[in-house]
């Protein structure tokens, strides 16, 4: 063999070692991933996630589990806690209610029309609202009506999903009106109606009662007064609790709930009904 042929002969071999082992560390370098990494099963995989779930169930994926509970369904399950109307009532008393308040816009306008019917009610207050208008709280205590509880600041107590932020919404309030009307509520109404099991549970170790409605006007929807007044005359019967709003957002407007007022209270006399506050209907306390 020539010289030349001899150096050929030495580069092609050496070529084919380097090749060689190039492929084994390539090999070696994907088996020390799998090692480091580790080869998932999936039985293991969902075994881990559920323990972890079971262990470790943050607040945040609790709020997403819950969901309000239909008012018909809690008040079966609570009958003695939860009240939407007076079924077995003989003496055509129905109960006007007024949620968001008090509201410098339209609560005098609506305390107005009730002195000019001598119709009592019953108006569950925002804490925050009423520590910003003490007159008008005053004004519904000293015109005969009587108050409830409607949380602090208005939130989705479901949403929320914590007792702690009901009984700081509640307690709260509680000590705001009770600086006001002299006097501890144990009317309580939940912002949009939300709660669930243990929710109510709460509200009873605080000493309330749930008060919710029967009749819903929808007056929030802002729709005209004769659709608000029809809403409820058409709905009302002996022992129904009306839900209608003397508050509003910043840019919300309850003229028209002012004005189906005039229209709902006099039909509704001449019917033979007698508006009386809740605690009067369902003969159940108003303070602890």
């Amino acid at each position: 063999m020539n010289r030349f042929n001899m150096k050929n002969s030495f580069m092609v071999l050496a070529i084919l070692i380097s090749f060689y082992f190039s492929m084994n560390n390539h090999t070696f370098a994907n088996e020390d991933i799998h090692q480091e990494v580790g080869t998932i099963e999936p039985s293991t995989f969902i075994n881990n996630q559920e323990l972890t779930n079971l262990k470790d169930v943050s607040n945040e994926n609790v709020r997403q589990l819950q969901q309000p509970v239909d008012l018909n369904e809690l008040q079966r399950r609570y009958p003695d806690i939860v009240f939407l109307e007076d079924p077995n009532n003989t003496q055509n008393q129905i109960a006007l209610t007024f949620d968001d308040g008090p509201d410098q816009r339209f609560t005098n306008d609506i305390l107005d029309i009730l002195r000019e019917y001598n119709v009592p009610a019953t108006f569950f207050l925002l804490g925050s609202r009423a520590v910003a208008y003490p007159e008008i709280v005053t004004r519904i205590q000293n015109e005969g009506h009587i108050i409830g509880n409607h949380t602090y600041f208005h939130p989705n107590l479901v949403e929320e999903g914590d007792l702690a932020t009901l009984e700081r919404e509640v307690s709260r309030t509680e000590d705001a009106l009770y600086e006001l009307i002299n006097y501890r509520t144990s009317l309580f109404r939940p912002p949009y109606g939300f709660l669930f099991n243990e929710l109510v549970e709460k509200v009873a170790e605080l000493q309330y009662d749930v008060i919710a409605w029967s009749v819903d006007s929808l007056d929030w929807q802002e729709e005209p007064p004769e659709i608000i007044a029809n809403r409820v005359i058409n709905e009302v019967n002996a022992g129904s609790i009306i839900l209608m709003h003397d508050g509003a957002d910043w840019d919300g407007n309850r003229t028209n709930t002012i004005e189906a007022l005039r229209q709902i209270i006099p039909t509704l006399q001449e019917q033979g009904y007698n508006f009386v506050t809740v605690p009067e209907l369902l003969n159940i306390p108003y303070q602890k």
